[in-house]
């Protein structure tokens, strides 16, 4: 017999994201369900009552910030641009027993944001005025600015997320 394996704390973190934006979409007149496990694109698959407006969800859940606000993300990210795929980025770090706050962002942002960000960086020295290695982690960050100092562009320093906050009127109707 196969054991499973251990349920961890992100695992947790990122089944309540998915099924926080689940009921949000939800009240909000949509229809919803999450996709199939194993679907390397998306968490959630849209609709409106009428089936006309389709797009899907890519749910990224945090519990605590870490040391540069950030999201988790991965060199594929750089590459989706789907104009029917919106990131959700769901932040419980006030708590779990208050409201989180969620950032609705288009796909193509996204990429455009850790694909620019991620090659400044590469582009920087780092410590002893060695190069950065590469690898496929990136990270989707609310400020560049502490990241790429005076490298970071005007569109990704504090505030750039702003207009994507709790953007739940900017889905497709």
């Amino acid at each position: 017999m196969t054991s499973l394996p251990p349920i961890t704390t992100h695992t947790l973190v990122a089944a309540a994201g998915e099924h926080y934006v689940l009921a949000r979409l939800s009240l909000d007149g949509y229809i919803a369900a999450l996709a199939p496990r194993g679907v390397p694109t998306f968490d959630i698959v849209v609709t409106d009552i009428n089936g006309a407006h389709l797009f899907a969800v890519q749910v990224k859940a945090r519990l605590k910030k870490g040391g540069d606000n950030g999201w988790p993300m991965n060199v594929k990210h750089e590459r989706i641009d789907s104009k029917n795929l919106f990131y959700f980025f769901v932040d419980f770090s006030v708590g779990v027993k208050v409201v989180p706050t969620t950032f609705i962002v288009p796909a193509a942002i996204v990429a455009k944001a850790v694909r620019v960000c991620h090659e400044l960086w590469l582009k920087r020295l780092g410590k002893g005025g060695r190069a950065h290695v590469d690898s496929d982690m990136r990270k989707l960050r609310p400020d560049y600015s502490d990241y790429l100092r005076d490298d970071c562009p005007a569109e990704y320093q504090s505030g750039w997320l702003d207009p994507y906050k709790e953007a739940w009127d900017s889905l497709p109707r």
